[in-house]
């Protein structure tokens, strides 16, 4: 009976069970953040290629002549990561000159994987 006593407050061990129990889900949350800003960085990059895309055909008629050579200034311009977006040049409308991009955003995680459809447009007089 004496033993039986000692072993309920034995307290050895116990930080090993609370990583354990803890540890998955730090790590989840910390890999979740990093995707997350990977993903945040990549639409911010989209957008400011759509935006000097749009801002090149309206302003550096000599650089960005045609569709394809804007494209190609828009391509240049897009700094995220390995994906390579889809870059279209609608010309003259409304608004003004206006590009657009799109790419998917795929995250790994791991048991399974996202894919994020991520688009961008911009005008500009």
């Amino acid at each position: 009976m004496r033993n039986q006593i000692h072993a309920w407050n034995d307290e050895r061990g116990t930080t090993a069970v609370e990583f354990a129990m803890v540890a998955p889900v730090f790590f989840v949350l910390v890999i979740g953040i990093l995707y997350m800003c990977i993903g945040l960085f990549t639409v911010g990059s989209l957008h400011y290629a759509v935006e000097e895309g749009a801002r090149c055909a309206s302003v550096k008629t000599t650089v960005c002549s045609d569709a394809s050579t804007t494209i190609a200034y828009t391509s240049s311009h897009y700094f995220g990561p390995g994906t390579s977006p889809t870059f279209t040049y609608a010309g003259a409308t409304a608004c003004g000159q206006s590009v657009s991009g799109s790419l998917n955003y795929v995250m790994n995680l791991g048991l399974k994987r996202l894919t994020i459809p991520i688009s961008a447009t911009a005008c500009f007089p």
